[in-house]
Formats: C-alpha cells, sequence, structure tokens
C-alpha cells in the first residue's frame, strides 16, 4: 500500500513506515536511547531528503520515548529533579540547533555535514561504548564484581560550585556539568535529528555517576521533553516535517517502544551498551562508505534551498 508523502515529494509503502518505526521503537524502549540515530539514516538510505529525515523523525522520537518513559515512570525509575535540569538546558540547545540547520540547508552543505556529523559522532562513541562493555563482560566472566556507580570515588566534578541535591539518584554535584551536557544533547539532537540518548546514557553514567536504575527512564523523559521543541521548531522554522511520514512512524513507534522497554529487563547493563555499541558502529560505517563510493544517481534535481534549484 503507497502512501505519498507531500513534503519528501515521493512515495513509499505505508507498511514498510510503519515497520521500522516499530523496529527502532523497539530498540528505543530497550536501550533507552530516542532512536533518531537509527531511524533517521534507515531513511536517508531510503531515498527520503536528510532535512525531511531529520526533521520528520523528531515527531517520531517523541512518540516511541513517550511511551517507553510512561512504563518507566509506573515502575519509579525516572529522577524528576536531575530530568527538569537537563530538559531546561537541552531546550536551549535545540533552538541554537534548529537555526544551525536552517543555515546549512541554505548553504547547501546540509547532507554532508550530516554524513560526516554521523560518521564521526557515532563512530567515536560506539568504539568507546564497545570497549568499555567488553572489558565489564570480561570481568564479570572471570568473577571480578562489576559496579555501575562508585559513591566513594570523588571526582573533579564534585569541586564545582552551585551544587544540588538529587535524591533519587542519591547526588549532591554542581548543576554545570548537567546544564551543559544537556545543551549539547539538545544542539546535536536537533541538528541531526536524534534524541542523544546514546550519548546522555553513558555521559550521566560514567560522568554524573547516575545509577543505572534510573538513567534509561531519565535519559527517555529528557529526549521526549526536548525533540518535542524541536519538533515545532522544525515546523515553523525549516518547514521540512512531513506529518504523514511523522505519523507512520509514530504508529510503529509507540507499540515498538512497549515491547523494548519490557524486554531490556531480562539483559543485563553490559550486555546492552555491547549491544548498542554494535548498532551505533554499522550506522557509522554505512555512512563512511556513502562518503567514499560513488552515488547510484550522479545527477540531481534536489532543491537546494527555499526557492532555489539545481
Amino acid at each position: 500500500m503507497q502512501i505519498y508523502l507531500p513534503i519528501a515529494e515521493l512515495s513509499m509503502n505505508v507498511f514498510f513506515l510503519v515497520g521500522i518505526g516499530g523496529a527502532v521503537g523497539f530498540l528505543s524502549g530497550l536501550f533507552g536511547v530516542g532512536g533518531g540515530f537509527l531511524l533517521t539514516p534507515l531513511l536517508i538510505f531510503t531515498g527520503v531528503p536528510s532535512p525531511v529525515a531529520v526533521a520528520s523523525v523528531t515527531g517520531q522520537v517523541v512518540a516511541a520515548s513517550t511511551s517507553g518513559a510512561l512504563s518507566y515512570y509506573r515502575r519509579g525509575g525516572i529522577d524528576l529533579h536531575l530530568a527538569m535540569y537537563l530538559i531546561l538546558a537541552s531546550t536551549l540547545g535545540a533552538i541554537a540547533g534548529v537555526f544551525s540547520f536552517s543555515l546549512l540547508r541554505s548553504l547547501g552543505q546540509l547532507d554532508l555535514f550530516i554524513s560526516v556529523s554521523y560518521l564521526v559522532l557515532l563512530g567515536s562513541m560506539g568504539t568507546i561504548m564497545l570497549i568499555e562493555a567488553v572489558r565489564a563482560i570480561m570481568k564479570t566472566r572471570s568473577g571480578v564484581v562489576v559496579r555501575e556507580r562508585m559513591p566513594h570515588q570523588h571526582t573533579w566534578m564534585h569541586g564545582l560550585p552551585m551544587r544540588v541535591r538529587f535524591k533519587k539518584s542519591r547526588l549532591y554535584i554542581s548543576v554545570l556539568p548537567v546544564l551543559a551536557i544537556g545543551v549539547c544533547i539538545g544542539f546535536i539532537g536537533s541538528l541531526l535529528g536524534i534524541g542523544g540518548g546514546f550519548i546522555l546514557v553513558p555521559a550521566l553514567v560514567y560522568l554524573l555517576r547516575v545509577p543505572g536504575n534510573v538513567v534509561i527512564g531519565t535519559s527517555l523523559l529528557q529526549v521526549v521533553a526536548m525533540m518535542a521543541v524541536t519538533t515545532v521548531l522544525h515546523a515553523v522554522q525549516s518547514q521540512s516535517v512531513d506529518i504523514l511520514l511523522a505519523f507512520c512512524l509514530m504508529v510503529g513507534g509507540t507499540v515498538g517502544a512497549q515491547f523494548g522497554a519490557s524486554a531490556g529487563q531480562y539483559l543485563r547493563g553490559e550486555q546492552l551498551r555491547a549491544l548498542l555499541a554494535l548498532l551505533v558502529l554499522a550506522v557509522a560505517i554505512r555512512f563512511g562508505l556513502s562518503l567514499i563510493l560513488p552515488p547510484s544517481d550522479i545527477f540531481s534535481t534536489a532543491l537546494l534551498g527555499p526557492g532555489g534549484a539545481l
């Protein structure tokens, strides 16, 4: 069953769109990430223009993350106080990211920027996460106790001013690194169409020492708020949100996230991080190949920007 996407200006199978939305939604609930880092590349690889893919995926990320966040909220797995600071900071970052998105699009450099950014960002993050996860798995198999959080170990962040107590996470740290992380996630997420959870989760665990029982739920709540703001900004500023595309992805993503959140309870933390790292590296490799290999269609009539054609 074909459906015409007016903003993307192409026809796609509606069951295919719902299917990939559900698959990515499942991964969203399983890993506590927005899923945009997988869905945006999938749409680009299937022919959807990069600006439309980035802007439209933000709506699906909101739906999938909302479904997963509600599941964790019912189990008490969200630090609302910590999430509030992350949401405020990421909203500011999202505003800056959307304006940068529009600027790059007007200059005709958006596609190249997205490909290079995905290659560098996902490649580096995936490698770091995979190395850490493999080490944790090897230590566990050898009988060494691996702690995700070390409450008595102090870092340089404990000496920063403006410290706040986060009771749910049992932390007493400065809000400055929390705000800095939020701004960075908001900027990157809005510019590349990703929820940023694959960056936020490691940052919360390794930098802020957030306990594993609240880190995924808190990440999902932050993604919901940030990407909701990003969707509105893209619709108003860049006008690249394809409502039909976003709706099909939302339907599948909402259902898939519930199954993913349930499945995540049966896997160990290091196993989840290893699987996520492999997925991240696979997407990075695919973008790397797209930069090296010649395109199948050398000529293009794509719009360079508002009112301009190649």
